[in-house]
């Protein structure tokens, strides 16, 4: 009969290991006062993970701290002692090799290795429920889970599918992916493990390959894109610094060299946007195309038909799709003999009024860098937005500005826009009644053929009288000698109305305005204030009667 034994939490009887008649161990599940003890919680959990640790005639009290490390509440304190108890023993009982199995063991004890894995799966379960609550048991179970996933990819098993596509890591992974954890975990899982780690991070793209390819959640397509986004490939990235959470000497050297993990985030990211992702999932992927996407691929080109696809949508999507566009275009010889024709065709009115508008105008000035390009194409570009510009917010015109002063200079045959006269010619008509003409073609889709080189930017000529003064004085760089080597466009992109009017409220005037100094004696009076005669006009057209209709 076991003695008695008196703990802070009562009394209660001796834990040991019995063969039951089916040969399994059995299990006395704790009082109620064992659980909920109030007072040195912490040296109780102390106490038993010694006596676990000492004898395996105490392996029952890991049922006690599984209990203790169960969800409450009320006892956070209690379930985080116990937790991280729980993981110190299984790492030290698989060390010890209390958890491997081998060809001659007897059956009495295959039968306690099989209960202890049993134990060890309900502390997985703990530390996967933990990795859905609070962030500070997001946080602590993020580490618990990766420790003992690494203890047991050393100690229990040795093949490289069984660690990374099997088992506790899959189960870890699949746990990060639910919308109860916070992307602040995701990433924090990325930045301590996954960047760290080469096999990591192959492990890591192996298994949300095997994840994309059989689900179409959109929850688990925005969680797989939290996490892949926050990978960044490190361009001194080399097979000689190769670094390993687990290492295990029975793999094949160079099983993660770099090549294969390029070749295993391809083929992650090509599941991934062969899905029919939402607007808002596709334009965050191709926000961040050039620099995070791309340069994963091996076969840069395989990312063709995504980007043609969204570059067709139009829109907003049309436009972030540009520079992934462009940069197949450069780097790999893309045949996209409409590009720019395309291009040409997203300036329409909602342009200058986009939230991408800086994102736009930053593309367009490369895509029309060249100095190759026809005469033609760019004073299409050039007169377009010069049209746009009569119809579009001051903050739209503040940057085209600049940016057709930057094009004139490096495209200085297109300089004769700036002068040219669009009248009829003087032999056909008398000069009374010369008669002003635009060959511009506005309805023409392809820039080669709008006869903008024939035209003027007369539009700019007209923005000197703008309402906004902003407006008016930047227009006028266009009038002047081009002194200026270039603009920084930079330095217009960032105004919108909100920021012009403290920028107009914040000014000093150096002189009063002038207004009008004879204040009128009555406004809508039936004698003519200017004349003192008659009725005046307005009175003579409106009636002012409460009781009229008119």
């Amino acid at each position: 009969m076991p003695a008695r034994i008196d703990t802070p939490f009562g009394s209660h009887k001796r834990k040991r290991i019995d063969i039951a008649s089916d040969g399994r161990p059995s299990i006395k599940k704790p009082t109620e006062d064992a659980v909920l003890g109030r007072d040195n919680v912490t040296s109780h959990i102390k106490s038993l993970e010694q006596q676990i640790i000492t004898s395996r005639r105490h392996y029952n009290s890991l049922t006690v701290l599984i209990e203790l490390a169960s969800w409450n509440e009320n006892a956070s304190f209690q379930q985080h002692h116990a937790v991280v108890a729980l993981c110190r023993v299984f790492c030290r009982l698989m060390a010890a090799g209390h958890l491997t199995k081998t060809k001659n063991s007897p059956e009495n004890e295959t039968i306690i290795m099989q209960w202890l894995e049993e134990r060890l799966q309900d502390v997985h379960n703990l530390l996967l429920d933990m990795l859905q609550g609070s962030h500070e048991q997001q946080s602590t179970a993020l580490m618990l889970c990766m420790q003992l996933y690494k203890e047991e990819a050393t100690h229990l098993k040795t093949d490289e599918k069984s660690v990374s596509r099997k088992g506790f890591f899959s189960d870890i992974l699949q746990s990060l992916m639910s919308d109860k954890t916070s992307d602040q975990t995701k990433q924090e899982f990325v930045k301590n493990f996954v960047d760290g780690y080469d096999d990591i991070r192959l492990y890591t793209f192996k298994t949300l390959s095997a994840m994309l390819a059989n689900t179409a959640c959109t929850n688990v397509l925005n969680n797989a894109i939290v996490i892949l986004l926050a990978l960044d490939l490190s361009t001194d990235s080399e097979d000689k610094n190769l670094k390993y959470y687990v290492d295990l000497p029975k793999m094949r050297e160079g099983f993660c060299s770099f090549r294969i993990q390029r070749k295993q985030a391809q083929e992650t990211w090509m599941t991934l946007l062969n899905h029919k992702l939402s607007k808002v999932q596709r334009k965050r992927l191709l926000g961040a195309m050039t620099h995070r996407i791309a340069p994963w691929f091996l076969k840069i080109e395989l990312l063709m038909d995504f980007l043609i696809e969204s570059f067709n949508l139009g829109g907003s999507t049309s436009l972030l799709a540009l520079s992934g566009l462009f940069y197949l275009i450069q780097q790999k010889n893309l045949d996209y003999p409409h590009f720019y024709k395309k291009v040409y065709s997203l300036l329409d009115s909602r342009i200058l009024h986009s939230v991408y508008r800086s994102h736009f105008f930053n593309l367009l000035d490369t895509f029309l860098a060249s100095t190759h390009l026809p005469a033609a194409l760019v004073a299409s570009f050039i007169k377009r937005l010069s049209r746009l510009c009569l119809y579009s917010p001051p903050s739209g015109i503040v940057t085209v500005v600049p940016w057709i002063y930057n094009l004139l200079k490096s495209h200085p045959t297109c300089a004769l826009m700036i002068h040219r006269d669009l009248l009829v010619d003087e032999r056909e008509v008398q000069d009374a009644d010369r008669i002003f003409m635009d060959p511009f073609l506005m309805d023409e889709c392809d820039p080669m053929h709008t006869k903008a080189e024939d035209s003027s930017i007369w539009e700019i000529q007209s923005l000197h009288s703008h309402y906004h003064p902003n407006v008016a004085t930047t227009a006028k760089i266009i009038s002047e000698q081009f002194t200026k080597q270039s603009y920084n466009l930079e330095d217009f992109m960032g105004h919108s109305y909100r920021s012009m009017l403290i920028a107009g409220l914040a000014k000093t005037m150096r002189e009063a305005p002038i207004i009008e100094h004879n204040l009128p004696k009555g406004f809508f009076t039936e004698i003519d204030p200017q004349t003192r005669e008659g009725k005046s006009l307005v009175v003579n057209l409106w009636v002012f009667d409460s009781n009229s209709s008119g």
